[in-house]
């Protein structure tokens, strides 16, 4: 299993990033996928989520900012950040919820930082 996730990196308060998270190795499919973060000193939180139906759930702190979508055909999650702000540093990481896995599937996670 693999998930790697792309698309981080350094934007000024105000832009935009899309990060990516392609996946390997379990039936995509039919698995939810999430975006969390983890912030320096923070705990890891969920920013948001899709399931295999396309139902998405979002954080507060994302809402009407971010967008999270599958392309099943592509393996691969992505999630558009828009008017990010500096408090949205962090490292991003991409999450697979896979039907009859006890565990969940994790990437190594993508640093996004946001500053002037």
């Amino acid at each position: 299993v693999q998930l790697v996730e792309s698309g981080g990196g350094l934007v000024q308060p105000g832009g935009s990033l899309r990060l990516s998270c392609a996946a390997s190795g379990f039936t995509f499919s039919s698995s939810a996928m999430g975006w969390y973060r983890q912030a320096p000193g923070k705990e890891r939180e969920l920013v948001a989520g899709i399931t295999s139906g396309g139902s998405t759930y979002y954080a507060d702190s994302g809402k009407g900012r971010f967008t999270i979508s599958r392309d099943n055909a592509k393996n691969t999650v992505y999630l558009q950040m828009n008017s990010l702000k500096p408090e949205d540093t962090a490292v991003y990481y991409c999450q697979a919820v896979v039907p009859s896995v006890s565990d969940d599937y994790w990437g190594q996670g993508t640093q996004v930082t946001v500053s002037s």
